[in-house]
């Protein structure tokens, strides 16, 4: 190839942004920073620390503490500096495992369990857990608190012969998912998952504890026995503000196409 046939350079796009930009930028980074325990229990940098790092300026900074400021993850105190004050509890996607099996090293879990019902299973119940139309199920809804502050509202469906024997254990103490191993005799196998944000209802933000309209987590979760059938359908609300989903994925070989 010669000089007039090489290939052009690397286009340099005009990197004038606005400021909201580069602070929502400089934001994620600190945000990550804070909630994997970064800064430990001493304070963010300073103020001309991080333009220096993040190569901005000081009232970009002072936008994206702003923006962390908003969402309750640090506090700005005079003389002292910027700190962080909550943190959200990390939930492992790499394991099968209930919410106290998954969070236990961050405090109790207590359920307050709202309802328990034998009902007529919706339609679309029925043919997620592949059940004959108009069988029944056993309904559980608990609000689930961790450290003495609600974290989630589950509302759970379940086949009635997985379910009924559940309507007198210790549901306010135990994951469903260890009594349905201890009642089957065998153990969960894998679960289908979908995520999507959510803004809570009146009912639903006075029971989490957050304000109406609040940015919440859904979780839809149904899982299989390790023979493959589905025992328990989930619709889970996670406060937006205390939780995080975190695991590894793989990238699986590309197959080239075909000439």
């Amino acid at each position: 190839m010669n000089a007039a046939q090489s290939p052009p350079g690397p286009v340099l796009l005009d990197v004038r942004r606005r400021r909201a930009d580069q602070a929502r930028q400089v934001a994620d980074v600190l945000r990550h920073q804070a909630l994997t325990g970064s800064f430990g229990n001493t304070a963010l940098p300073r103020e001309e620390q991080l333009c220096r790092e993040f190569a901005v300026s000081r009232n970009t900074v002072r936008e994206a503490l702003a923006l962390l400021v908003a969402e309750g993850l640090v506090e700005r105190v005079p003389g002292i500096g910027t700190t962080v004050v909550t943190g959200k509890y990390p939930h492992g996607l790499h394991r099968l495992m209930g919410l106290a099996e998954t969070l236990h090293e961050h405090g109790e879990i207590r359920n307050e369990v709202r309802a328990v019902a034998v009902i007529q299973a919706p339609s679309a119940v029925a043919h997620r857990l592949r059940l004959p139309e108009g069988d029944q199920v056993v309904y559980i809804e608990r609000v689930r608190h961790l450290a003495g502050a609600p974290l989630s509202l589950d509302l759970t469906y379940l086949p009635r012969d997985i379910g009924e024997p559940l309507l007198v254990a210790d549901l306010n103490h135990r994951d469903i998912f260890g009594l349905i191993e201890q009642l089957t005799g065998e153990p969960l196998g894998t679960a289908d998952l979908s995520f999507e944000a959510v803004n809570a209802d009146p009912h639903t933000a006075a029971l989490l504890d957050v304000a109406d309209r609040a940015a919440l987590l859904m979780v839809e979760r149904l899982t299989h026995l390790a023979d493959g059938r589905p025992v328990d359908l989930e619709w889970i609300r996670f406060r937006g503000d205390r939780i995080t989903m975190h695991g590894p994925i793989r990238r699986a070989p590309t197959i080239p196409p075909e000439e």
